[in-house]
């Protein structure tokens, strides 16, 4: 079978049976087996989500993959088999395709996942957001956040795998925590709408320095050595010593940023202590699962009544039949 995707390889095709198709190159890395031998563990993808497969140093493949990069576009043909209940296919033939040929072949669509909504839009919809805030000091901060970190936070992923993992991902997650967070303001009357409105917009914002990559992502190195919560806390006290930003806000601005992963086994520096703080950190969790949910269901196989499991809901398998 050609070009199958992995909704198809999960789905479609026996176990046993030989497959070809075109996937992104997400993670190498290098084991070694009990006996000695030494094995690549690589995991690709596409748009419906991700596989791993072993390669052993006596297959032509293991050279190839040994140090390809990560969004590295590759062609596979192999044979569809499992392992301990996941899709692990054995992998007979690798070939390495570039971007200019995966567009001849019209693959783009397969290949990348993205927002459902355009970038453009959700662009607009986050500057008006930014409109809102009626404290202009905070505005200016949140302009000059954006600002210094540029582009990238228009266009960058807001994970590796786990939520909103693609081209735009950051801005569709910061537009959805902000649109949610705001339709949920008035019921909380005792929480500061414009400090609000400033976090759920920054949360992440140092995920524009934490992660690199087109289509497939990984950390920078401040990524990897500081995290995106010291790296936002970092931008937003910049952001906010230049818009002259009152020395009480700002506390305040850095608390949400440094407490918005909920808890310190999740990364955050601080527990939620303050209201937006907890307002910001549980609007923020609410958005990233439910984009696991979602994910779960578009990735699944129609005829499948649970997902595979979802290791950022505690490896819940999601409920799909029918959906």
């Amino acid at each position: 079978m050609g070009n199958v995707s992995t909704l198809e390889l999960k789905g479609k095709i026996p176990t046993g049976t030989s497959f070809e198709g075109v996937f992104l190159l997400k993670s190498v890395s290098r084991r070694t087996a009990k006996n000695g031998r030494p094995f690549l563990v690589v995991e690709v993808g596409d748009r419906y989500g991700m596989f791993s497969c072993n390669i052993f140093e006596d297959s032509d493949a293991y050279g190839l993959l040994q140090g390809a990069a990560v969004g590295t576009i590759l062609s596979l043909a192999g044979v569809a088999e499992q392992f301990n209940d996941r899709l692990s296919p054995r992998i007979q033939a690798v070939r390495r395709i570039s971007p200019a040929e995966a567009r001849a072949q019209g693959l783009e669509g397969l290949l990348y996942g993205g927002p459902k909504e355009s970038s453009e839009a959700l662009r607009r919809e986050l500057e008006g957001y930014v409109s809102r805030i009626g404290h202009e000091k905070l505005k200016k901060t949140v302009e000059e956040a954006l600002r210094e970190v540029g582009e990238v936070f228009w266009t960058g992923t807001a994970a590796i795998n786990m939520h909103h993992a693609y081209r735009f991902g950051l801005l569709e997650h910061s537009v959805h925590v902000a649109r949610a967070g705001i339709g949920l303001l008035p019921y909380y009357p005792f929480v500061d709408p414009d400090l609000a409105i400033a976090g759920l917009l920054l949360h992440d914002v140092g995920k524009a320095l934490e992660y690199c990559g087109e289509g497939a992502y990984e950390r920078t190195r401040a990524g990897l050595l500081q995290g995106h919560v010291v790296l936002g806390y970092r931008i937003v006290r910049k952001a906010a010593l230049t818009a002259g930003l009152e020395d009480d806000l700002l506390l305040q601005l850095e608390h949400i940023i440094l407490c918005h992963q909920g808890m310190p086994e999740y990364g955050a520096a601080v527990l939620p202590s303050s209201p937006e703080g907890v307002f910001v950190s549980l609007v923020d969790n609410l958005d990233a699962k439910m984009a696991m949910v979602e994910r779960a269901l578009d990735s699944t196989p129609p005829d499948w009544e649970f997902s595979e499991k979802v290791m950022g809901l505690e490896g819940a398998r999601v409920f799909t039949q029918g959906r």
